[in-house]
């Protein structure tokens, strides 16, 4: 669908730089004041600079504040955080050991990062926002809608962390789950200790009962999922974190076509793994329907163009993040979809902060707009000559720059690397916050593995378009280390989303151009031949769906944190993947 396009600000007038300044400052000083007076501002060697500054003045002066913040607080990462976050994982933790550990009194939950490249995830302790922030709609657990909303989640905790009260005789349970679960429990009230008392519970306008969210098993979750969802008619909405992943989603429901329809006109559930205790509640919510099972069995399983319409005709949207390594799935979603639907990004953040949301005035898929809602978002140049630690503000930014963000945020980090890359397509006219567009992480590893610095972008939009050329569409794809000949290369490893085409042999050629075409540094090393044409095998059917069910049980972790990372340096991963190869192109 076309988009409505608001024309952006090449650079900010001297009013408007002036009023973002002044929110920014603002919203600057509610993050830090409160948050200096916690263990880890207190105590962490690289904030020294900063306390000794705050101490020879006038720490109720605001201007002197933000001006010590601005000139003694240093870029961190992760490492002066994790002795702090330790202390939430020590046998026994005390109230008094981690109250105030990064701002003010207990977090409500802690973030994990999404552990695609590495075995053991990020933590970073969450806590209630002020209450004039609670009140947003990205606070409220589910996002209204006109019908229903299909957006299958879990609740599978990855660990539940017990912190003994200061009164010695009761504990407090924290969640140790992904972002987006432990703002829905926040939103929605829902602590661990009674997740089994909410067993008959079905929340207005999702298709799913609750009790769906407690299934531990990956398989069965998205099958009972799609079971209520097609017996509902009402759909409007379709919700997943990563695009790619209603793709496999779609990969069970073809698979189990016959048995769910039948389910439905029976009004019975199937015969599903590790259900347990949970099948009588969802029992008493699904009530035979044969009219339903009739008018599927019409359509079909999910292969026509437009099939999610036939299904749901009162079918609206799509929202997924559609941008790195879900982009290979975008042309399967949009075929199955259908061309009336509109699809959307969620917005841009991660497990640290959330840094923009979408511009709906801009493109949906890409534009974002800065927001501050968990915190500051400040900025490195990636190109400058400058020194690498010299941070810049959003009125700072220069139209088609190329940027690191980093945050300050409302649960305690202190100019924190993102180590992701954006650029700024232009500003605001309304209120001057950047418009950016996401483009790569900021990783040197890619450079030393493979002799050549293709960024993760260009690495998928070369697939992409050469799928697009003469693949076909894709369920989705990884990279490894080619190293059966000298040079090495890139090794990409395809799932088809249906036949291959029969100019296929055409897709090396074309994703070699296409990757000499997007990076400099690529031709440069292909010509000192220190690199190699890339390469291109087709693995079985669903290879990614089995990946994301082995992630999801093996580090008992949720859907929504399983990533399929765009290059895999996991040795026994790579041999996983390989094994799974049925042809090279």
């Amino acid at each position: 669908m076309s988009h409505r396009q608001t024309v952006l600000l090449d650079s900010l007038s001297t009013e408007l730089s002036q009023q973002l300044k002044d929110c920014i400052d603002k919203i600057l000083l509610e993050i830090i004041q409160p948050n200096f007076a916690s263990q880890f501002a207190q105590g962490a060697p690289e904030l020294a600079g900063f306390r000794e500054a705050i101490a020879q003045s006038d720490s109720k002066d605001d201007i002197n504040f933000l001006r010590s913040f601005r000139e003694f607080i240093p870029i961190t990462n992760y490492e002066p955080y994790r002795p702090f976050i330790a202390k939430f994982l020590a046998t026994p933790c005390m109230e008094a050991d981690v109250k105030n550990m990064f701002a003010p009194g207990l977090p409500y939950f802690l973030a994990m990062t999404s552990m695609a490249s590495r075995n053991v995830p990020k933590l970073f302790p969450k806590y209630r926002p002020p209450p004039h922030l609670l009140q947003q709609s990205s606070y409220q657990g589910f996002f209204p809608s006109d019908g229903t909303t299909l957006a299958p989640f879990s609740l599978r905790d990855w660990q539940v962390l017990k912190i003994g009260c200061e009164d010695g005789q009761s504990s407090k349970d924290v969640a140790v789950c992904s972002t987006s679960i432990g703002i829905l429990r926040m939103g929605m009230n829902w602590d661990v200790e009674h997740d089994k008392d909410r067993l008959d519970l079905w929340v207005p306008g999702r298709t799913e009962p609750y009790a769906i969210s407690l299934v531990k098993n990956y398989r069965t979750l998205f099958i009972l999922n799609a079971l209520f969802a097609l017996a509902d008619r009402r759909v409007t909405t379709i919700r997943f974190l990563f695009a790619n992943v209603f793709v496999i989603f779609l990969q069970y429901v073809e698979d189990e076509w016959t048995s769910l329809v039948e389910c439905i006109e029976k009004g019975i559930i199937p015969d599903v793994e590790d259900l347990g205790d949970l099948r009588a509640p969802l029992e008493r919510h699904l009530t035979p329907d044969p009219v339903r099972a009739a008018e599927l069995r019409e359509i079909g399983p999910p292969i026509i163009q437009g099939w999610a319409v036939c299904v749901w005709r009162d079918l609206k949207q799509f929202v997924g993040i559609t941008g790195g390594q879900a982009a290979a799935s975008v042309p399967k979603i949009a075929h199955l979809l259908g061309p009336s639907i509109t699809i959307k990004s969620h917005g841009y953040g991660s497990a640290e902060c959330g840094l923009a949301r979408v511009y709906p005035e801009g493109n949906p898929n890409t534009d974002f707009k800065v927001t501050f809602r968990d915190g500051v978002v400040e900025f490195l140049d990636v190109r400058s000559n400058e020194p690498s630690d010299r941070v810049l503000s959003a009125w700072e930014l220069v139209t088609g720059g190329h940027y690191e963000p980093v945050v300050t945020t409302r649960n305690g980090l202190w100019r924190y690397r993102v180590a992701d890359v954006i650029t700024v397509k232009g500003f605001a006219p309304d209120d001057g916050l950047p418009i950016i567009n996401y483009l790569h992480r900021r990783d040197d590893s890619l450079g030393v593995a493979f002799g050549a610095s293709c960024t993760e972008s260009q690495l998928t939009d070369a697939i992409v378009s050469a799928a697009q050329q003469s693949i076909g569409r894709i369920v989705s794809f990884t990279i490894v280390l080619d190293d059966r000949d000298k040079p090495v290369t890139y090794g990409y490893l395809v799932e088809l989303a249906g036949e291959l085409r029969q100019d296929a042999r055409m897709a090396v050629n074309q994703l070699f151009e296409n990757l000499i075409s997007a990076s400099d540094d690529y031709r440069l090393v292909v010509w000192q031949g220190k690199s190699r044409k890339p390469t291109i095998r087709i693995v079985n059917k669903g290879t990614f769906a089995e990946y994301h069910r082995q992630k999801c049980e093996q580090t008992k972790i949720t859907v929504s944190q399983v990533k399929v990372p765009v290059v895999v340096f996991d040795p026994a991963m790579k041999e996983w993947l390989l094994e799974r190869v049925i042809t090279e192109l």
